[in-house]
């Protein structure tokens, strides 16, 4: 009785509605595959979506002759041939001749945007959604536009700019339609993240991206993508918070155990942890006869403007300072509080950002700074006097795969508020735009 009823139920089913069903259920079974089947079999997964794939392509084969609309056809049979990761040059071409019969075909102009940028065509992909936003407002065109903006080659700096602030509206208007979308807050995430980058790498923008990333996070499909977790982790880094990204670059490859992007971040984080805390445990590897002279060369007159216990703010304000030695500092902002020593060490490392180095103060205690928004070249060298105003400790602890990394650490964020041998570092010191830098996968 139950199979009669169900044979009822398909016979009242248009041949295109079984196709946009088979169609629909392929992009189920692929968004939800680990809600199926465990992370470890990830490496399986575009060879089980493939393989339904090829079953769903079968059956718009023998509906073919059944649907009436050739667009809506051209549109479903590319769809499905859209659902891998990689360009598939006849889906293509199917939707180039579903938007040519049907040009209001909103959902053919979004797929095929997805083959444009997966072929690394940019240009024809902001072109189709575009062309698919000027027919519907619509989250995917627009959370689709606002990641190819940020791709687009050959832009001038100072545009580039402005187009990254473009592809952050784009994205907020895509959260807008709809705010259960993982992806639409992902894209958000990104564009923040693009953002930090382009304009003076402010960590206002950088905690705006991690909020988008963890509402992404949230949405059941969104929390399986792979490329949400490297990024958030590439987000997690520039924030300090080490052990968060060592874990979302390790979930990156559980997800997608063929991409090596995450191993070679993790490498790269563990290796710079590893030097770092070796060099600041070690007070750069100085001799102690050296570190002593060191320690003892440091004079009140390299607190420059702020000696005195107090300096004039750029508002005209007086601002009281007392100098602190370093084990006295307390974890976050020290108010009204002012740090010096010397610089025993910088520490080299593959990513640009931050510029990294150990001092001491006069007791030979060692902290390391992370200098944020310096132009490439600048710094500081070893034996340079250096004085921090409200310095923001931070107290890194790491346990990762058998590693263990503990140390004290001061975030700097621009190093306009620096004073090296005596002197503050002027607004030149600061980073142009820089968006190469950054492993965003979109």
């Amino acid at each position: 009785m139950a199979e009669e009823e169900e044979q009822t139920e398909t016979s009242e089913k248009t041949p295109l509605q079984c196709a946009e069903e088979a169609v629909n259920g392929l992009y189920d079974f692929r968004d939800h595959y680990f809600e199926k089947f465990s992370i470890s079999k990830s490496h399986l997964k575009d060879e089980d979506v493939k393989k339904k794939m090829e079953e769903c392509l079968e059956l718009l084969s023998s509906k073919k002759d059944l649907i009436s609309s050739k667009s809506q056809y051209f549109m479903l049979r590319g769809k499905a041939l859209n659902v891998l990761p990689t360009y598939d040059k006849e889906a293509e071409v199917l939707l180039s001749k579903a938007v040519k019969l049907d040009p209001k075909l909103v959902e053919a102009w979004n797929h095929l945007g997805e083959c444009y940028w997966k072929n690394k065509d940019i240009t024809s992909a902001k072109n189709c959604f575009v062309g698919a936003l000027n027919n519907s407002k619509n989250k995917v065109s627009l959370r689709n536009l606002s990641m190819v903006l940020r791709q687009i080659p050959g832009i001038p700096p100072l545009e580039k700019l402005e187009i990254v602030k473009e592809s952050v509206e784009k994205a907020k208007d895509a959260v807008h339609m709809d705010i259960t979308d993982g992806s639409s807050w992902a894209n958000l995430g990104n564009a923040y993240l693009s953002l930090f980058f382009a304009e003076g790498q402010n960590p206002k923008t950088l905690k705006q991206a991690m909020s988008a990333y963890n509402q992404a996070v949230r949405d059941p499909v969104a929390k399986n993508n792979p490329d949400l977790h490297f990024n958030r982790a590439i987000a997690y880094k520039y924030q300090e918070d080490y052990q968060e990204a060592l874990e979302g670059f390790s979930t990156a490859k559980a997800l997608d155990c063929d991409w090596l992007g995450p191993v070679e971040q993790e490498t790269r984080l563990l290796d710079f942890l590893t030097q770092l805390t070796m060099l600041q445990s070690s007070h750069g590897k100085m001799k102690a006869k050296k570190l002593i002279n060191l320690s003892k060369s440091i004079k009140e007159s390299d607190l420059g403007p702020y000696q005195g216990g107090s300096y004039t703010a750029d508002n005209g304000r007086t601002v009281e300072l007392k100098k602190k030695m370093f084990k006295e500092l307390q974890p976050g902002v020290n108010k009204h509080t002012v740090v010096v020593g010397k610089v025993v060490c910088t520490i080299s490392h593959v990513d640009p950002i931050p510029f990294v180095f150990c001092f001491i103060d006069e007791e030979c205690n060692c902290l390391s700074v992370s200098l944020y928004n310096i132009g490439e070249g600048y710094g500081v060298k070893i034996g340079d006097s250096v004085a921090i105003p409200g310095p923001f400790l931070r107290e890194v602890n790491v346990n990762f795969k058998d590693k263990v990394f503990s140390y004290r650490s001061i975030r700097v964020d621009s190093p306009v508020a620096l004073v090296v041998n005596r002197r503050k570092l002027g607004v030149d010191m600061l980073a142009p735009m820089r968006l190469a830098i950054i492993n965003l996968v979109d």
